[in-house]
């Protein structure tokens, strides 16, 4: 299959690593893209946005940004790279300039929040017999123990660390809600996608792990966003 001249970029959140995006990849190589996923540190906001930058700078030409969760403040921040030409947000947080992730989060009660805890060195977990309710209750219980049980702890930092001007104010966006999230209340998420007005909202009946439990739609929506670009 013919090549593109677009890599895909893909970002993920807290609690994950790269491989959250296994049942996005395949499809994505398939319909002719260069797909990297970046393997984030989870220590500092600032931290992650240069990390994702060093896997943009080692792109050739030009390159569309996908954030889960915590990556879509990762990828409002990495996004004003000269090399990127679009923002998909899958679930994700769209901060604006001098938000931090728990102000976003402090609007309403997510019910998810309950089960993270935090460890001695500042680091925050999901409780692991309460990641699929919280996490990815509509995953099979296999494909939700694997992600519970390979968790990546993000540190408390990220969640107080200020935004800057976000890249999605001078590029194109598209932005996927999940209506049953319960760790970023679908409410907020609406709030976020829709002060961002990007080119397309859709809304899917999923958990926040979406990505996971609905990779045909996630993956319908970031290749609308590539074939455009």
């Amino acid at each position: 299959m013919e090549q593109k001249d677009l890599t895909v970029i893909l970002v993920h959140g807290a609690w994950g690593d790269g491989s959250h995006w296994q049942y996005i990849i395949p499809s994505l190589v398939k319909a002719g893209y260069k797909v990297r996923s970046v393997q984030n540190p989870l220590t500092s906001l600032q931290n992650d946005i240069d990390k994702t930058k060093d896997l943009i700078d080692a792109q050739e030409g030009k390159v569309l940004l996908v954030g889960h969760s915590y990556g879509g403040a990762v990828i409002s921040g990495a996004g004003h790279h000269d090399k990127v030409v679009g923002l998909v947000y899958i679930a994700a947080f769209a901060p604006d300039t001098g938000d931090s992730l728990g102000s976003l989060l402090g609007r309403r009660e997510s019910p998810g929040g309950a089960s993270i805890y935090p460890d001695n060195k500042g680091f925050l977990w999901i409780k692991y017999d309460e990641f699929k309710s919280a996490f990815s209750q509509d995953l099979d219980d296999e494909k939700a123990l694997v992600m519970a049980l390979s968790q990546k702890p993000i540190h408390g930092q990220c969640f107080g660390d200020v935004a800057g001007e976000p890249a999605w104010k001078t590029k194109p966006s598209w932005y996927q809600i999940s209506s049953k999230d319960r760790m970023i209340p679908a409410e907020t998420e609406k709030e976020m996608a829709e002060r961002m007005q990007p080119k397309k909202i859709i809304t899917l009946d999923a958990g926040h792990a979406s990505l996971a439990s609905h990779p045909e739609e996630v993956t319908k929506l970031i290749l609308e966003a590539a074939s455009s670009l």
